[in-house]
């Protein structure tokens, strides 16, 4: 069973916009996620939007699809996978020095797809060790978007 919610957060000095900026532009997660080596976009990014993911994992290699389903410019952004319904979004926070923002992956009712769960099972170490990863992933995410919203 896949936990229901993961989320990492870190506050940034600066704006909403300025941050909002950085994650809306969706071409740019290879450069932030050490797992989402590319997002291919296919139109302009606003609700709806379907992305083509890939996906890296030491020698492993695979594709995934996805559509943006929170769209709230400079408050938040997310997109469902269709391969295995989560949810992956970035929520923006303001506070007095700037903003918080919030990375997450969300499995509702804390499952994802057969296919998905026998994959991270048999391929991926297990479900604890994966989403230990992914937690790790989305710190190490949030900091390379908290350097490049601050410069």
């Amino acid at each position: 069973m896949a936990a229901p919610l993961i989320e990492e957060s870190i506050d940034i000095t600066a704006s909403p916009e300025a941050v909002w900026t950085v994650i809306s532009d969706l071409k740019r997660m290879g450069e932030w996620s050490p797992q989402c080596v590319k997002m291919i976009i296919r139109g302009p990014v606003e609700l709806g939007t379907k992305t083509i993911n890939i996906n890296r994992r030491g020698p492993l290699v695979w594709p995934t699809t996805s559509k943006v389903v929170r769209f709230a410019p400079n408050q938040e952004i997310g997109f469902r996978v269709a391969e295995n319904h989560t949810v992956w979004s970035y929520t923006i926070t303001p506070t007095d020095a700037g903003v918080t923002l919030t990375e997450r992956r969300e499995a509702p009712g804390g499952t994802t797809t057969k296919v998905s769960s026998v994959l991270v099972d048999k391929l991926m170490g297990g479900t604890e060790s994966f989403e230990e990863e992914l937690k790790l992933g989305m710190a190490e995410t949030l900091g390379k978007i908290k350097k490049a919203a601050e410069a």
